[in-house]
């Protein structure tokens, strides 16, 4: 087992909490391994926080919200320190691209060219924007002058998945700090090491004492109990849609504001006057991206009958062409499971698909490497329209294949499932784009490419998929309050 040093920690030693500007171990003690997925070994272990750990969180963020200066400083100086953390963090790039490596089993080089790249643009971005959040005055029949002013909403409990741990967490902690609120992080259970990385980096950047603290540990223990705090004023929260679900009804008995990033099960649909040599590399891109643990991933491909044979040929002659294997190494674009609960679920769906019918194009089976948590990319045809294995999130490097006979036919199966957090349509048609694309019920709909994300531009879902909406004015605008003043002229 190797030694995980957060930062610059020095004398506070490896794998602690941050809470108030400190590192500290948990109340009791306790602490939670973390697994390379790579290799199914341990490489550290971790503080495992409990309801105190969690109080004492929230007291520094409430106190450092209400007494410290982070809420009193201009948009523009909030701004400022947002752009020192961007700029760390392409300082530090290499170190975190190889964290968030590690952790999760992403490949180095994507690592590197997506989740660094985005966490760094998130926090420059609303540095951008934090100077932008003035009120408005208002014309009215009263003998008043009316204005509004928009001001925080005080501590945020940011709550983050295993996925996309640095960017997930960037999503939420950069608007709500730019808004002049302060947070409380609780990442994900198995993939902490980046939100570590970073809690040293902010306090490095100039963020003050207690503006971000993070917490280790279980979710059902340290963020229940964070779920649960009377001192937290709002809820970010990225997860399945079951968990969601909980979480959102725990906010509701405490009249809370939430956003909830949850579930996705999007649909790719491929029209016959697409360019199928571009249209292949995106389908690709959108189900085997992150191992296919992405929840706006296109597992679901829909395909005009016209074409479907010859695409399901060209899948099943590249799909096995593509370069599973060590993260580590520069040339792979799939690596592992982020672990073997993961793997499992994944082996479980496409033993379903068998019993339903499907026929395995490709794939279908672990790649056996290392001892880590590999599975080969899969693409599977001939599942009827009510397959569990389509209506559901598989959430792995999984793709089914269905023919479709009309445009109207395709938006229906699209819109078929509960979720709705993304889709993609494949056309040479510019009016069937916009066409379908109006009528796809998603949050972000790309049209001849999948996955083009940037901070200006919000995602969310709609159905099952969670509400609220991450990036762009529109998050911004979620992590703050309006205040009505009218001043009597009479």
């Amino acid at each position: 087992m190797t030694t995980f040093e957060t930062d610059q920690t020095g004398p506070t030693g490896p794998g602690r909490l941050f809470v108030g500007g400190q590192w500290r171990d948990a109340a009791d003690g306790a602490r939670t391994e973390v697994v390379d997925p790579s290799r199914g070994t341990v490489v550290t272990t971790v503080a495992a926080a409990g309801p105190a750990d969690v109080d004492a969180a929230v007291r520094a963020a409430r106190e450092a919200f209400d007494v410290g200066p982070w809420s009193g400083l201009s948009g523009r100086e909030r701004g400022r320190v947002l752009h020192r953390v961007a700029e760390l963090i392409r300082k530090e790039a290499d170190e975190i691209a190889r964290l968030e490596s590690l952790d999760v089993g992403k490949p180095i080089t994507l690592a590197h060219a997506v989740d660094v790249t985005n966490a760094a643009n998130d926090y420059e971005y609303y540095a951008a924007l934090a100077h932008t959040l003035d009120g408005a005055t208002r014309d009215t029949p009263l003998n008043a002058l009316a204005y509004t002013r928009r001001g925080p909403l005080g501590v945020v409990a940011a709550i983050t998945p295993f996925n996309f741990p640095l960017i997930l967490a960037g999503s939420k902690i950069a608007p709500a700090l730019a808004a002049g609120n302060t947070v409380v992080h609780k990442p994900a259970d198995e993939t902490p090491l980046s939100a570590l990385y970073m809690a040293g980096l902010f306090q490095r950047a100039g963020v003050p004492d207690g503006v971000v603290n993070v917490v280790t540990g279980a979710g059902p223990v340290a963020g229940e109990a964070l779920l649960r705090h009377p001192g937290v004023d709002k809820i970010a929260f990225t997860g399945s849609t079951a968990v969601g679900r909980h979480a959102a009804s725990v906010a509701g008995e405490a009249l809370k504001p939430v956003t909830m990033e949850l579930g996705g099960n999007a649909a790719h649909l491929v029209f016959e006057d697409a360019d199928l040599e571009k249209a292949v590399g995106a389908v690709i891109k959108a189900f085997v991206f992150n191992t296919g643990q992405f929840c706006m991933g296109g597992p679901r491909l829909l395909v005009a009958r016209p074409v479907h044979a010859t695409l399901l040929k060209i899948l099943a002659e590249a799909v096995p062409g593509v370069p599973v294997g060590d993260p580590r190494l520069p040339e792979t674009v799939v690596g592992p499971m982020a672990g073997e609960r993961h793997l499992r679920k994944v082996e479980e769906y496409v033993a379903l698909a068998r019993e339903e019918g499907g026929r395995i194009v490709c794939g279908g089976e672990r790649l056996d490497l290392d001892g880590g948590y590999y599975y080969r990319p899969t693409v599977i045809a001939d599942l009827p329209d009510d397959s569990r294995v389509i209506q559901e999130e598989v959430f792995g490097p999984v793709l089914t294949v269905q023919p479709f006979d009309s445009e109207e036919e395709a938006i229906a199966l699209a819109n078929s499932t509960p979720y709705g957090l993304a889709a993609g349509v494949q056309t040479g048609n510019l009016a069937r784009a916009h066409r379908v694309a109006a009528r796809l019920r998603a949050g972000i709909v790309w049209v001849n490419d999948w996955a083009m994300l940037d901070p200006a531009v919000p995602f969310g879902g709609v159905k099952e998929s969670g509400f609220g909406r991450e990036y762009g004015p529109e998050a911004l605008a979620s992590y703050t309050t309006v205040k009505s003043v009218v001043v009597s002229l009479d």
